[in-house]
């Protein structure tokens, strides 16, 4: 064989094994974008909206958790400021609480429609009783449903359909007093959120005119909410929401007028919640400055390795790392929000993005979330949503 010939042939070998190379990689590159479509999903989300000119009532948008892109948010339903929104946890109901025929109720939604363009039907609503709610939330079975009333200084209680509907107002429960450690602020009861304990037995009322959160027995079944106990928290916090970390044994308050972060040991078996450790969201010298700032929500990363709050007026986002073994917390990263006023923000299921609503600035901005620091990035997608409050995702 010629050497000619010879070479020949190792090149027709070299140029078949390229071939199988470049075969096999487009092959595997096509996979892995099957994969990625596979994992993609598309988000929707609910957007409860404050009092403005701006603001119609509940809005809705669609987010993708591949590219992290949201869509330009359209009104889902009318209501007057439906600041809270929360979906049923087991149908298609979506409730609100806000003003409704110069009324402040608590109005339960049908989510209708498309997958693509979901719409909201009015089931039924039920007046609260002690002016409007600053917070709305249902137990496990979603046959209990929970206000808070901030500038009554109540909790109320209403049973749930099987349909998912309204039938009435179970309870109305005065908080009494208030701590006087912040004058003009704690004067008085203030209660800002309500929730239950992961078993289903308890549910709790963070209150900043007290200084307290508040426990009460929860009986699901027939909608009744007795009084237990409280947590305390350091005079003058103010506290205002709260999250329980995913074991359960850990709970989480941030403090509306201090700024901080107040960590509990929780009791399950007890329903007790004891306080260990305080730590600021926004450093003491920035708050010495002449802009008013609080805090407003908290939120527990899904892996249970992060907690971010918010800080209004600061505007920004405070990320922490949560101690493993105790449940303290480590300051991280402290995130401007490219907006105004961050008066809500929520992270998606999987835990890689988090949208934040700038309630004056009137907008929602998209931030991805590295899962092994905890670190926040803005990934440039922010859209217009007038007077954002609440922001919920709903994966159906």
């Amino acid at each position: 064989m010629s050497n000619a010939t010879i070479n020949s042939y190792r090149l027709d070998e070299w140029r078949g094994i390229i071939l199988r190379s470049a075969l096999s990689l487009a092959a595997a590159l096509v996979g892995l974008s099957m994969q990625s479509a596979a994992l993609a999903e598309t988000l929707d989300v609910w957007i409860g909206t404050g009092r403005s000119s701006l603001s119609r009532g509940i809005y809705h948008c669609q987010f993708n958790t591949d590219d992290g892109k949201i869509s330009e948010p359209t009104l889902a339903a009318p209501m007057e400021g439906p600041g809270f929104v929360e979906k049923h946890p087991k149908l298609p109901v979506l409730y609100a609480v806000g003003g409704l025929s110069n009324d402040q109720v608590v109005a339960a939604f049908a989510i209708e429609g498309s997958a693509a363009k979901p719409t909201l039907r009015l089931m039924n609503s039920v007046p609260i009783g002690d002016g409007g709610a600053a917070h709305v939330s249902l137990d496990k079975t979603g046959r209990t449903l929970l206000t808070a009333q901030y500038g009554g200084g109540s909790v109320a209680a209403f049973a749930v359909k099987e349909d998912g509907s309204l039938i009435k107002r179970t309870a109305l429960i005065d908080h009494v007093g208030g701590s006087k450690a912040v004058s003009g602020r704690q004067d008085a009861s203030h209660a800002h959120w309500t929730g239950v304990s992961p078993d289903n037995r308890f549910a709790f009322v963070p209150d900043l005119g007290l200084d307290q959160v508040l426990i009460y027995k929860l009986d699901a079944a027939s909608s009744s909410i007795q009084s237990h106990g409280h947590g305390t928290l350091p005079p003058g916090s103010g506290p205002r929401h709260m999250k329980f970390h995913p074991n359960g044994r850990w709970i989480y308050v941030v403090n509306e007028i201090s700024l901080t972060v107040t960590v509990f040991d929780y009791d399950a078996d007890k329903g007790t919640m004891t306080a260990k450790q305080t730590i600021e969201t926004v450093p003491a010298a920035d708050l010495e400055r002449e802009r008013a700032k609080s805090t407003s929500e908290i939120r527990v990363h899904p892996n249970g390795q992060f907690v971010y709050a918010a800080n209004r007026g600061h505007d920004t986002i405070t990320a922490f790392a949560v101690d493993q073994t105790t449940g303290q917390l480590r300051f991280v990263q402290r995130e401007p929000v490219r907006g105004a006023t961050p008066r809500n923000f929520n992270i998606t299921p999987e835990g890689q993005w988090l949208l934040a609503a700038g309630q004056l600035s009137h907008t929602l901005a998209v931030f991805s979330i590295e899962p092994k620091s905890g670190m926040m990035t803005f990934n440039q997608s922010s859209v217009f949503v007038p007077t954002p409050i609440c922001v919920l995702f709903d994966k159906r």
